[in-house]
């Protein structure tokens, strides 16, 4: 269910009401992780996860079979159902990992204690409960102090913990961002020496994270960081060996940006390498659409870079610009071209005229045709290839108002066919 629909209020309430349900039946339950740590930090939760001794069967004939899904059933966690509204709350039994094998997941786990539970999560901040019932922060790993800090620190032993699950790295970096908090030094130093093993991870789960990392606040120093640590290699699939100035443009890009996304920032990250874009969106595997987007702006951009038009658009031939100005996802390229002006990619005089160009109507940006295929075989035009070159010939004198009246283009068509 997307976050997008969910009341904060109306997530809160059922929430409570899930903990509050699970303990008149005498188990022991508090909210964990994220809701904990946002909360904490005065950010308004807009999902729930709920920890609790109650086995997963206990919790599905609880809350009943119609209402649950027990999809992570196997690693302890059921998922109660809720309105639309308040979404719904992952309740996950207190548990410990058997040996991770794979760098994602526990063979198995083991059901515990509170205590135990807390210590086998990623990050301090992270690895907090919090009793909604009573109002109290139940504290096995030092996060709160972390919070106060402002301090992103893996638990335990961050080697260990990191080679669990070697997404957690990527993770470490987005929430060091985001929350604006320095990586703790030997934290920061594992990530460093256990880069490589980022490579292993699924490209889906990679392009999951680079979604929350490349569209929330942070993104720029999300870049300055993976560079730093040495990720942006193996999550690239080494399609990317750039310069320091120009990850430190590329990161003042993704800063600048009005409405991040994936594909704008690989737009961002392979403006200068058109060639790399499809490569990292196949590495990525990213969605069709996110590909043909990102493919799409890195080919408008070179459009936009080409010299015979980058002093001054205004005096461009329309023909030339107009494909790209008129198109669907024209705002897109605006915010891409506004963002890449920060490092003078684009002058502000060109970037501003793009800007305006794009708010006028489709009508203005893309007037009717004045002749079709049909029209050019009623005319005498022989079918065939030729159709369409005389048809692409004078979409381009229209839109350079060389030609203005379907009068003047049935002109021109009879004329090319007598050269002809």
């Amino acid at each position: 269910m997307p976050l997008s629909h969910i009341d904060p209020i109306a997530a809160r309430m059922f929430a409570v009401e899930v903990v509050e349900k699970l303990r008149q039946q005498g188990y022991e339950a508090v909210w964990a992780g994220g809701c904990v740590r946002d909360q904490l930090l005065d950010r308004v939760p807009m999902d729930y996860d709920v920890a609790t001794s109650a086995h997963p069967d206990s919790v599905r004939e609880l809350f009943g079979r119609r209402h649950t899904i027990a999809i992570g059933a196997a690693f302890g966690v059921i998922t109660v159902i809720g309105s639309k509204a308040s979404g719904n709350v992952e309740v996950a039994t207190y548990r410990s990992d058997a040996e991770y094998v794979d760098g994602r997941r526990p063979v198995g786990v083991t059901f515990c204690s509170a205590r135990e539970d807390a210590l086998r999560r990623d990050f301090t901040i992270n690895g907090l409960f919090f009793d909604p019932v009573g109002g109290v922060v139940v504290d096995y790993v030092g996060g709160q102090q972390d919070l106060h800090d402002g301090i992103i620190r893996a638990i335990g032993d961050p080697g260990m913990r990191f080679g669990e699950d070697h997404l957690r790295m990527l993770r470490a970096v987005r929430f060091s961002a985001n929350f604006e908090f320095p990586l703790e030094s030997h934290t920061q130093d594992a990530i460093e020496r256990l880069a490589h093993q980022l490579a292993l991870v699924s490209p889906e789960r990679l392009a999951a994270e680079l979604r929350l990392m490349f569209s929330r606040a942070g993104r720029g120093q999300a870049l300055r960081l993976l560079v730093g640590t040495g990720l942006v290699n193996p999550l690239f699939g080494g399609q990317l060996n750039k310069t320091e100035s120009f990850w430190s443009s590329a990161s003042d890009a993704l800063d600048a940006l009005c409405e991040p996304s994936l594909p704008l920032a690989m737009a961002i990250l392979c403006r200068e390498e058109p060639e790399s874009v499809v490569a990292i969106c196949n590495h990525l595997r990213l969605s069709n659409h996110e590909r043909r987007l990102a493919v799409w702006l890195v080919n408008a951009l070179s459009v936009f870079r080409s010299k015979d038009i980058v002093s001054d658009y205004a005096c461009a031939p329309w023909s030339l610009l107009q494909p790209w100005l008129a198109h669907e996802w024209r705002f897109h390229l605006a915010d891409l071209m506004v963002s890449l002006a920060v490092s003078n990619y684009f002058s502000s005089e060109n970037v501003s005229w793009v800007s305006n160009q794009v708010q006028r109507t489709d009508a203005e940006l893309n007037p009717s045709h004045l002749l079709r295929g049909n029209d050019l075989l009623q005319i005498g035009v022989a079918s065939g290839p030729i159709i369409g070159h005389l048809l692409h010939q004078l979409r381009s004198l229209q839109l350079d108002e060389k030609i203005t009246s379907r009068e003047a283009a049935v002109e021109w068509v009879e004329q090319q066919c007598i050269n002809e």
